[in-house]
């Protein structure tokens, strides 16, 4: 019992954690400032992690990879513990599953963000926070957006990128098991 416990907080606060990284990743990606009080929030949680890896590895190509990386390495961080608790597996192993463990993050993310902008849409359109989730989740509605038009002024994109990525987060949960077999 204790291990269950220790587990769920042990991946409760990395995936917070990672969580704010990987908004940190995709804010600079999409070049979208967010509310003062949220980026400060973000940055004030991240910097200490973040700023070391920028030394060894700064951004290039337009991305912050030191905070891709540290999103990794949150995730690895958490599979160790994970894997430690439950038995032994080898190097790769779980190397594989904190790749799989960080793509679920970040698909639960984006989820999340899509749940965000329909809530606003219906509650209220006009919040501070709408125009910041609206620019994070452009890129992932646009190319539903030119198949799909509205209908009866109803945006379903965001509904149908929702399918798509509950589809491919069953898809990743199929492959675990391979992983798992390494």
């Amino acid at each position: 019992m204790l291990h269950g416990i220790f587990t769920f907080v042990v991946d409760t606060v990395t995936g917070l954690f990672a969580g704010f990284l990987l908004l940190r990743f995709w804010m600079q990606v999409q070049r979208v400032r967010p509310p003062m009080g949220l980026a400060q929030a973000i940055f004030q949680l991240t910097d200490w992690l973040v700023h070391p890896i920028r030394r060894l590895v700064p951004g290039f190509g337009g991305y912050d990879w030191a905070t891709l990386i540290a999103a990794f390495l949150v995730a690895l961080l958490s599979m160790v513990v994970d894997v430690w608790l439950m038995s032994q597996f080898s190097v790769l192993t779980v190397v594989l599953l904190s790749a799989f463990r960080m793509l679920q993050w970040v698909l639960y993310g984006l989820m999340a963000l899509l749940v965000l902008e329909a809530i606003f849409s219906w509650v209220n359109p006009h919040a501070p926070f709408a125009p910041f989730i609206r620019a994070l989740n452009e890129p992932v509605l646009s190319p539903f957006r030119k198949l799909i038009p509205p209908l009866g002024g109803i945006d379903f994109s965001p509904l149908a990128a929702l399918i798509l990525l509950q589809v491919l987060n069953k898809l990743l949960n199929e492959f675990l098991p391979v992983l798992i077999a390494l």
